[in-house]
């Protein structure tokens, strides 16, 4: 989950708040509860809003994404086993179609465990070019192939979430400019850290 709005907006998965009751932040300032503002279900995307003040990342068109391109998210996987801190994975657009050539996803070489969902997929400017949502599933990969899949995950891509964004004209109006300078991958992951938040629901 991650912010696109300094006043408290931000991205998530539908899969992720689906059915919840309650719905929470991890901050540096504690729990804080979040509010689902609206859902897209067909394409997998959430918007929440918290009280505070944060710092957000711009969203960049998917369509100036290329094959081969350095990509990075931070997230907060298997929170049990590997603890709160967040965790970097880097790699790069392997597709420009998700399983079955699904128009609306990247596949990206990045590894993604459970917990990585929602997270936002940057690009080497640090701007959000996609939303990490799936793994392919590797018992159904098995049962069909005879192999077991190795590093194949999904995002979905950022045009969809623009999309869904221009229905909300208070968030849209409050996004920021897409990053067009070059940055270290440095830079890139600390922004990406800053905007990352842990979600906890309920």
């Amino acid at each position: 989950m991650f912010f696109i709005t300094d006043d408290g907006y931000l991205i998530s998965n539908y899969h992720v708040v689906k059915g919840a009751a309650k719905v929470r932040l991890l901050t540096g300032a504690g729990l804080i509860d979040a509010t689902v503002v609206k859902v897209d279900a067909a394409n997998d995307l959430a918007l929440l809003k918290v009280v505070g003040a944060f710092k957000p990342l711009p969203i960049a068109a998917s369509r100036t994404v290329k094959l081969g391109g350095t990509v990075a998210t931070v997230g907060f996987p298997d929170i049990g086993l590997q603890g709160f801190a967040p965790k970097l994975a880097k790699g790069e657009i392997a597709s420009l179609a998700g399983a079955a050539d699904d128009p609306r996803y990247f596949q990206i070489s990045l590894p993604v465990q459970p917990g990585n969902s929602g997270g936002a997929l940057v690009d080497a400017r640090g701007n959000v070019v996609g939303i990490v949502a799936a793994k392919l599933d590797a018992s159904a990969a098995l049962a069909a192939t005879g192999s077991l899949p190795e590093n194949v995950n999904y995002a979905v891509k950022s045009s969809l979430l623009l999309s869904f964004l221009e229905s909300v004209p208070e968030v849209a109006a409050k996004l920021k400019e897409p990053n067009t300078k070059d940055e270290s991958f440095e830079e890139v992951a600390k922004s990406a850290q800053e905007a990352a938040v842990l979600v906890l629901v309920y």
